[in-house]
């Protein structure tokens, strides 16, 4: 997997403390996204499901988030990494440009086995012009969390 960044003890991207995953790599190049080097594949580092987990493990008190860049942009691989979030007994949320429905819609089946591990999606594609830095845990408005269960 294509990684940007791992940063401990987030407060801003899920509830409770988290350790966030920033994937490389995104096919939605907002306007005004907060980390548009994320979009270039390219700029991450390769990291396997067993150092990324290492690194989610030395963080025993934190939950997970995935973020990007795109997860869903590297689905077959994340999935894998996401069984083993849960299978660890951490709660996931996953950030995505994507919508639920376009999703579930996709004829991408690891998309959809990738959102089947996910607590909460925040999904919809970041919009400049729908910004509200007032609300919890997304950047517009247009944005949704979506608690899965």
């Amino acid at each position: 997997m294509k990684v940007m960044n791992i940063v401990h003890d987030s407060v801003v991207d899920g509830e409770g403390l988290r350790t966030v995953i920033f994937f490389a790599g995104c096919p939605h190049f907002c306007k005004g996204c907060h980390n548009p080097k994320s979009w270039n594949i390219e700029n991450g580092v390769d990291m396997s499901a067993d150092e990324i987990l290492c690194e989610i493990m030395n963080n025993e008190l934190t939950d997970v988030t995935f973020s990007g860049g795109e997860p869903f942009y590297q689905a077959e691989e994340v999935k894998t990494l996401a069984k083993r979030v849960k299978e660890a007994g951490k709660n996931l949320w996953i950030y995505t440009g994507y919508t639920i429905e376009k999703i579930y819609e996709s004829s991408n089946e690891h998309m959809v086995q990738l959102l089947s591990y996910a607590d909460v999606l925040v999904d919809g594609p970041f919009v400049e012009k729908e910004k509200d830095l007032s609300l919890p845990f997304r950047g517009s408005c247009n944005q949704r969390i979506i608690r899965l269960s």
